[in-house]
């Protein structure tokens, strides 16, 4: 289990943060670090755990973690109030613009970059940060977040595109860092979160009608997975891609 253990989560301030955030700390969690681009979210998750009984120590800090400098400073800031970090969850992703949708063929190379910085960079610099010690110790857990687009989205090339580098890296890092390392990666369906609030009923029927649960996931249920790699009982479990979405079995 998660109980005794250091974590750190990023993105904690949206729906899917906050949702991990408090499971870990029903798993037991000793210390939690949360960090967010946006210091009003991020408040309020933190506000949310503080009022729960069994509250670890947190640790509580705004940041760009696709920027290197605002990265290490959270990590520095983990280890200083800890002294190591045994979990760490790379939440951050999604789409700057407001459109979810680009034909490739009119996409912007700004949107290109955008998309593979927020996807990408916070776990490149953050994996780079904590997983010397996480070796050292002989013991880590980490889990990415991808979605069931990298399989390929019509209008999405991007986005889709760089989820699959997520998955891909997400292989490649359980290789370099076993044994006592794991790394694995959870692939959400469309999830109950403030981007598909603001889509129409319609839209919404739309995309979750391949599904076989025709319905939204929530928060919680991606969190639930995530938990499932972070415990003791997952220690032979690495590498692995594990979509959260009503039956889409999405791959390359």
């Amino acid at each position: 289990m998660s109980k005794g253990r250091i974590a750190l989560v990023t993105g904690a301030g949206g729906p899917m943060g906050r949702a991990v955030a408090a499971r870990l700390v029903a798993e037991g969690v000793a210390g939690l670090v949360l960090t967010d681009i946006s210091a009003r979210r991020l408040e309020e998750a933190a506000a949310s755990l503080r009022d729960l009984p069994s509250a670890p120590r947190l640790v509580v800090q705004r940041a760009d973690v696709t920027l290197a400098a605002e990265a290490r400073a959270v990590a520095e800031a983990a280890l200083a109030a800890f002294d190591r970090v045994d979990v760490l969850v790379n939440l951050v992703g999604g789409l700057r613009s407001s459109a979810l949708y680009s034909p490739f063929l009119s996409m912007d190379e700004t949107r290109w970059r955008q998309t593979f910085d927020l996807n990408l960079m916070g776990g490149f610099h953050l994996m780079q940060a904590l997983v010397p010690g996480m070796i050292d110790r002989e013991f880590g857990r980490i889990v990415n977040v991808a979605s069931i687009v990298f399989a390929g989205e019509k209008g999405q090339a991007d986005y889709a595109a760089a989820k699959a580098a997520v998955a891909s890296l997400t292989r490649s890092l359980a290789a370099e860092f076993a044994p006592h390392v794991t790394v694995n990666c959870v692939a959400p369906g469309l999830t109950n979160t403030s981007v598909t609030r603001n889509m129409t009923a319609a839209e919404t029927a739309r995309l979750v009608a391949g599904n076989f649960i025709p319905r939204l996931a929530e928060p919680e249920e991606t969190a639930a997975a995530i938990a499932f790699f972070l415990r003791d009982e997952a220690a032979f479990v690495t590498g692995e891609i594990l979509a959260v979405a009503g039956g889409i079995h999405p791959h390359l």
